[in-house]
């Protein structure tokens, strides 16, 4: 009977699978296709799975964060479907009849229905950790693939949004927020914005955008959405844990762990813009140490080479950098030399890297990306950026740095504008060895950090690091410690680096810091600055890195002439330096707790400066708080970051009883307290009968 009235046709449910959807197992996951698009789910580590869709088949070729997928089992279950009948239409949607297929690993399982609709929860108790959301009922669904051209997608994964739900880390931002709920985020390498893209979420349950293109994710009130401007698959990874410390450990254990922190980098660096000549960098050291005041790095900053790209010193300036490596390893201190991507077509080595092809190109194959005004130049020059990406670029650019710099005995790689800092900035205009710029061009500085952490492996001499001004998910694993960028030198500058330092911290980068001070600016005679420099000089440290930069009064305009004002701790004025040489003092009796952290860093993943819901998950306050942290599990740290200040409110969680460092005085936790703050002096609180030399 067909027409108007008549029953509607209750085809098997495995004749509507076959002509719309199945589902299979394979290789140990879980795949489903459907709709032209092919739906890939596999345990990827305990407690976690990785998620890849694409409307073509699946690739394992494009560059993610994650490393090779670990030995886990997961228990994979399928519909019974043993008598079932499916409605196509007239009483209502197939989907309601037939039970998802689920995987469940560990703390996980993930239940994707039979339209491919999936949907995270706790295996204990069903509990839903994050589950997608379809953009429309009838169109676009879940995960949306809109053609750019070239069998590339603009990709769209949409989630849901749940009240109350707090999200943390996506690398480093400076809008000075610490949850990022109700945000929208560029997912852009920046100078001062690094993109991570994990979120660790109040709900349980920590999330990787397993993918370096450039994008945005929105976590806004009515969904989260992620979006690749265009890419060819979809492609994240999950995991659950009890507690946010668990989750980070899984994160760790998935994009690698960050090696072990050397001894000497606990101590204190000093920096400027810039020291221009070796016998003014000595000059330096030999103050410090005839003040018998501790220095354990000392940094030549941008122009003390001969040209950009030729990765060596100028010997009109530097005419025995052996000789000044000599001296610096005498008095305990390590030399860190500023390395740029960028080359100068006056370089020596340019003819080279385009002749082989080791530029990064734009869409018509020229490699000039940006202007640079450089030694023997008096108006801007075209300089190329190197690809770091390409295996061939780190071998090339490696052998030149170890035989102009590691081979007098210098292991520190200051790895300046490399998110990279090209003019204009259109990753869309760009190809890499590892792909169009749109699909991988955040992967940038990770792969610059693997060309010297690599470089370095193979020469055997491993007591280095690398510092980058930009970072994405994994760089950890290479050995390279990050700082803030070119920040402002205000209170409110300073507050800013609080957040930041968290959230990138909880991104999985543990080796952290900022210009003490702040970048652009700052006059040393001014009280005001004073101020600001003394309040920053303690944060910094209390910070993982403790490092002092800074581009000082007065101004010259770029170029092989310009330097700085005095950046050093006696440059300040007698009262901010009798401040200063007690929180060198005060680091120096901490290295021994902060190299603790750092080993729990590298074996736990688990970051040195902490929020206070890391520790203390249970107290709801903690989660709140954006302008205190904890170094370590003991030291609980709340900077002054208001100008005039002599006092401040602190908030101590519950679940610990919490002593003032200076005063010995106890106070519960649980509750705000206001404490005394004098110009010489941080709030510092020991948890729980924790004992640490702060005090003397």
């Amino acid at each position: 009977m067909t027409g108007p009235g008549a029953a509607p046709s209750t085809p098997s449910y495995a004749h509507w699978r076959n002509t719309l959807s199945t589902f299979r197992e394979h290789d140990g996951g879980l795949e489903w296709r459907g709709q032209h698009e092919s739906l890939r789910i596999e345990p990827w580590g305990p407690d976690s799975v990785r998620v890849r869709a694409a409307l073509v088949p699946l690739r394992d070729d494009i560059p993610g964060a994650l490393m090779e997928r670990p030995g886990t089992e997961a228990e994979i279950v399928l519909p019974d479907l043993t008598g079932l009948t499916v409605f196509k239409n007239g009483l209502g949607s197939p989907t309601d009849a037939v039970p998802p297929a689920r995987l469940v690993n560990g703390r996980i399982t993930a239940e994707l229905t039979v339209d491919g609709v999936l949907r995270f929860v706790r295996t204990e108790d069903g509990t839903e950790l994050l589950a997608e959301r379809p953009a429309h009922f009838w169109w676009p669904g879940t995960r949306v693939h809109t053609p750019v051209g070239h069998g590339y997608h603009r990709l769209e994964q949409n989630f849901q949004a749940y009240e109350g739900e707090r999200l943390y880390g996506l690398g480093q931002r400076q809008h000075g927020l610490l949850d990022q709920k109700d945000t929208v985020i560029d997912l852009v390498q920046r100078n001062t914005e690094i993109t991570i893209p994990f979120v660790l979420s109040s709900r349980g349950y920590g999330l990787l955008w397993n993918s370096p293109a450039v994008g945005r994710v929105e976590m806004v009130r009515t969904g989260t959405r992620w979006v690749a401007d265009s890419a060819r698959q979809i492609d994240y990874w999950i995991t659950a844990g009890d507690r946010p410390a668990d989750v980070l450990r899984s994160y760790a254990d998935a994009t690698g762990h960050a090696p072990a922190f050397p001894d000497w980098a606990t101590g204190f660096w000093q920096c400027k813009l810039r020291y221009r000549t070796q016998e003014e960098l000595l000059g330096v050291v030999r103050e410090y140490k005839r003040r018998g005041l501790p220095i354990s790095v000392i940094v030549a900053d941008f122009f003390h080479w001969t040209r950009l790209g030729d990765w060596k010193f100028d010997p009109a300036e530097w005419p025995d950098p052996a000789g000044m490596v000599r001296e610096l390893d005498e008095l305990g201190v390590k030399l860190m030399v500023s390395i740029w991507p960028s080359v100068n077509r006056s370089s020596e080595n340019y003819d080279e890297l385009e002749r082989r092809g080791l530029f990064a190109a734009n869409e018509y194959g020229t490699p000039a990306h940006a202007t640079w005004i450089d030694k023997g130049s008096d108006s801007r020059v075209m300089v190329s950026f190197y690809d770091p990406t390409n295996p061939e670029t780190r071998d090339y650019v490696w052998s030149h740095v170890q035989e102009n710099y590691q081979r007098l005995g210098i292991n520190l790689w200051w790895l300046d504008a490399c998110e990279p800092e090209m003019k204009p900035g259109h990753p869309a205009n760009l190809r890499y060895h590892a792909g169009h710029g749109q699909e991988v061009a955040n992967l940038y500085p990770r792969e610059n950090a693997r060309l010297f952490h690599e470089g370095m492996a193979a020469s055997g001499n491993t007591d280095g690091m690398s510092f980058s001004r930009s970072a994405w998910a994994g760089s950890q694993r290479y050995g390279t410690a990050v700082w803030s960028g070119d920040i402002g030198t205000d209170f409110a500058a300073l507050r800013a680096q609080i957040a930041a330092g968290l959230n990138i911290g909880l991104s999985g980068i543990p080796w952290w810091t900022t210009d003490i001070g702040g970048f652009h600016g700052g006059d040393p005679d001014d009280p005001a600055f004073r101020e600001v420099l003394v309040r920053w000089f303690q944060f910094g440290a209390l910070c993982p890195i403790f490092r002092l930069h800074g581009f000082r009064l007065p101004w010259l305009p770029l170029g092989g002439e310009m330097t700085g004002g005095p950046n050093e701790v006696w440059s300040y004025g007698e009262e901010a330096y009798e401040i200063m040489c007690g929180y060198l003092a005060l680091r120096e009796r901490l290295r021994p707790y902060v190299a603790e952290q750092m080993a729990t860093a590298s074996d736990e993943g688990l970051p040195p400066m902490r929020p206070l819901f890391l520790e203390f998950p249970e107290d709801e306050t903690a989660w709140t708080v954006a302008d205190q942290f904890l170094l370590g599990p003991d030291l609980l740290v709340a900077p002054v970051t208001e100008a005039g200040a002599t006092s401040r409110e602190v908030y101590l969680p519950a679940g610990a009883s919490w002593r003032c460092a200076w005063t010995g005085t106890s106070y519960e936790g649980g509750a705000r307290h206001t404490l005394d703050a004098p110009l010489d002096r941080i709030p510092l609180l020991l948890r729980d009968g924790a004992e640490l030399p702060v005090n003397g």
